[in-house]
């Protein structure tokens, strides 16, 4: 199973972008923090981009958060970034022959459907803001260490 880390790279960049709000914001550095390449940076910044979450101008390294970061919700990213993800997928191949493989797409569908609301209200709960703050806090802690 391939994972994507699509969610986990878009909230890297709109951390940077608010970390970094006066230093090089290019796709190119951006992509060096998060050890990939500036393309991917530059589509993961277009979904934020059409979902509402960052504003950028052509031809300039300046991408600005559209709100506050602790108005932007780790699933409203998630939704820019995976706008039709379900976490988990019914193997629709199955034996209808057999009570089991007759019955377990439907029965697993209610099931994971309980899963991805839950998923999603924690996703819901988590702010921008608090996994920023959470970064800055571990900074500091490193800092403390190496003193």
């Amino acid at each position: 199973m391939r994972y994507s880390h699509k969610l986990s790279d878009a909230v890297h960049i709109l951390a940077y972008i608010e970390i970094y709000h006066e230093g090089d914001l290019s796709s190119t550095a951006i992509a060096q923090s998060i050890e990939s390449n500036p393309g991917l940076v530059r589509r993961l910044m277009a979904a934020l981009r059409s979902a509402g979450l960052l504003a950028t101008q052509q031809g300039t390294a300046t991408p600005t958060l559209t709100r506050a970061p602790a108005a932007i919700s780790l699933l409203d990213i998630y939704r820019a970034v995976e706008p039709d993800a379900t976490l988990l997928h019914v193997d629709d191949k199955t034996n209808p022959q057999c009570i089991v493989g007759g019955n377990i797409q439907d029965t697993l569908r209610v099931a994971y459907d309980q899963v991805q609301r839950a998923a999603e209200d924690q996703l819901a709960a988590i702010t921008l803001a608090s996994l920023i703050a959470d970064i800055w806090h571990r900074q500091h802690e490193k800092e403390r260490g190496d003193a």
